[in-house]
């Protein structure tokens, strides 16, 4: 077998697109996160601790000197990225945690009772039929 044989055969395996498909998606979905982030959480955070852009807060290590720039420690983009990750992994939690909800409710609607519970609904239905009686 070639290696351009094994090549197409690695390729267009299913599970290799669904996982070219589930990055793509992913990316376009930490670009939507992203900008829910900056534009619509960060600015009421903002502006509930007076108005402080996160990404601004850093402390000079050393002040500029001449042509050198100044070296600071931005400690506030580190907190907005972690800011993003953390609404980024409970969004995609609460994403999982729904369709796997959805996957239960959908095997459970589909699968017949099972032999043990048949036979405990034919003794249920036995126990009322005896009560019934003198």
């Amino acid at each position: 077998m070639s290696v351009l044989s094994e090549f197409k055969a690695f390729a267009v395996k299913g599970n290799v697109v669904d996982m070219a498909v589930g990055i793509i998606i992913g990316a376009a979905f930490g670009k939507i996160v992203s900008s829910f982030v900056g534009d619509v959480i960060m600015p009421p955070i903002g502006l509930l601790i007076g108005g402080v852009d996160f990404s601004d807060l850093a402390v000079t290590l050393k002040a500029a000197e001449g042509t050198a720039p100044a070296v600071m420690l931005s400690y506030g983009k580190f907190l907005q990225t972690v800011l993003d990750f953390l609404i980024v992994a409970f969004a995609i939690f609460m994403g999982v945690k729904a369709i796997n909800k959805l996957k239960t409710a959908e095997v459970a609607a589909v699968l017949p009772p099972s032999k043990e519970q048949e036979l405990l609904s034919e003794i249920r239905d036995l126990l009322k039929a005896q009560q019934g009686q003198p």
